[in-house]
């Protein structure tokens, strides 16, 4: 059975996407669509040169319209950001658009994949605008801060990143919670583990949320990491891996939280994510995701956008 992908915007995180999709081999048919036609069509030939060199997919632009084929659709469209702004600074501009896209996806059948900053709040207007169920419009979330944090765990304990265990929750932004609390190396509590102190927390909870500034700053774009991390859940999708991830989503209830969208560790597999799970945490992180949650209701109620 032939798996198609669209991607919505072939600016720089839209070609890390294609490439990363491209070699991970989980799709057999690309799709590139871009408001700069010209853009996409040099896209869709650059990649399609290199076909020697990845699994065998087929290349082509496409409309938005034709895109609603697909069987997952990554939407990257929107203005980046610069060193100076938030994610939630980009937000005014980015909500016309992905509004827009949604409503042009009305009655699409498949899972939709927001990647436009800022991700939790376009997924909610994404969900909105196109009317499909919650599980079936979702974002990388904190996916993406949860393998930073893994990266530098590893680097101070001199370890793999497969051997750590722990997740950043809330928003993919500057409210963004890391559960120190559950997090685990090989099975062993991270404050029990050797060569760890607890001290150390805030200067990697800081290295981590302030990741994205700093690549930016170097380099005016964060892409190549984002790309890994999409192409990582397209599988998951189109393969009903049913993995346990921190994908953000309208939340209807976990928590005692609803109507606003943001990452808890979440089963995802060929229905979106289908179901949103409860992590432990202590007092201070059960205070610090709420105030994520206000971090996000205040901006949606800035816009007057909808809250249920």
């Amino acid at each position: 059975m032939k798996r198609t992908v669209g991607i919505i915007g072939t600016g720089w995180v839209g070609a890390s996407v294609a490439i990363s999709t491209l070699q991970s081999g989980v799709a057999d048919e690309l799709l590139l669509y871009d408001i700069r036609a010209d853009i996409a069509e040099g896209e869709a030939m650059d990649l399609a040169h290199g076909e020697s060199f990845y699994p065998a997919a087929l290349i082509r632009t496409a409309s938005i319209e034709e895109m609603k084929n697909a069987d997952v659709l990554v939407v990257t469209a929107g203005r980046a950001g610069n060193s100076e702004e938030s994610r939630l600074d980009l937000l005014h501009d980015n909500i016309k658009i992905i509004r827009g896209i949604g409503e042009r996806l009305s009655g699409y059948h498949g899972v939709i994949i927001v990647l436009t900053n800022p991700v939790d709040i376009l997924t909610q207007a994404m969900t909105e605008a196109s009317g499909l169920p919650a599980s079936r419009v979702i974002s990388t979330g904190t996916i993406l801060d949860t393998a930073r944090l893994k990266q530098n765990l590893a680097c101070i304990l001199d370890l793999d990143p497969h051997c750590i265990h722990a997740q950043v929750v809330g928003e993919h932004g500057d409210s963004e919670v890391v559960l120190w609390s559950s997090a685990y190396v090989g099975g062993i509590p991270l404050k029990k583990f050797p060569g760890w102190n607890m001290q150390q927390a805030t200067t990697v909870e800081n290295e981590v949320r302030n990741a994205a500034y700093s690549i930016i700053q170097k380099k005016g774009s964060t892409n190549h990491a984002v790309g890994l991390v999409t192409a990582d859940l397209l599988k998951c999708i189109l393969r009903n891996e049913r993995r346990i991830l921190t994908v953000s989503r309208i939340q209807e209830g976990a928590l005692g939280l609803h109507g606003v969208a943001l990452s808890l560790p979440t089963i995802v597999g060929s229905d979106g994510a289908v179901l949103v799970l409860e992590p432990d945490m202590d007092i201070t992180e059960k205070s610090r995701l709420l105030h994520s949650t206000k971090v996000l209701r205040d901006a949606l109620l800035q816009l007057g956008t909808r809250i249920q």
